[in-house]
């Protein structure tokens, strides 16, 4: 009996020692350098010869460029661009240095990022 009970909560601790372990590295990984309450964009690869472009990308654009935006403004400028470009799945929306927007689209063959001007007018697209 005493080493059923001694097992079940070895076990507990170790679960809750898994959560607790868990739990801190999501915090940690989210949480940036501290000084910004906003997530930034996940890297990808730079564009290449094999990637198409399509209009203008904004000056100074480069992989994991942006902040990750919620809200009305997120919401047109992902309405925007899937209009211009439909079937795909947006992921994530981007405010980017000059003001303007990346979004960030998955589920589709091309494009990958679609560019939106802070008029809401889909300026350029790459893939």
């Amino acid at each position: 009996m005493f080493s059923r009970k001694l097992t079940r909560s070895v076990a507990a601790g170790t679960a809750a020692l898994g959560v607790a372990i868990g739990a801190y590295a999501i915090v940690n990984s989210s949480s940036g350098n501290g000084t910004s309450a906003s997530a930034n964009a996940a890297p990808f690869t730079r564009a290449d010869q094999n990637q198409r472009v399509v209009g203008q990308v904004p000056q100074g654009w480069h992989s994991g460029s942006g902040t990750i935006i919620t809200g009305p403004a997120a919401t047109k400028a992902k309405a925007i661009a899937l209009a211009r470009y439909p079937g795909g799945t947006v992921n994530r929306v981007l405010k980017l240095s000059d003001g303007s927007y990346a979004v960030h689209m998955i589920k589709i063959s091309w494009p990958h990022h679609v560019f939106v001007s802070e008029n809401f007018e889909v300026t350029g697209a790459i893939g």
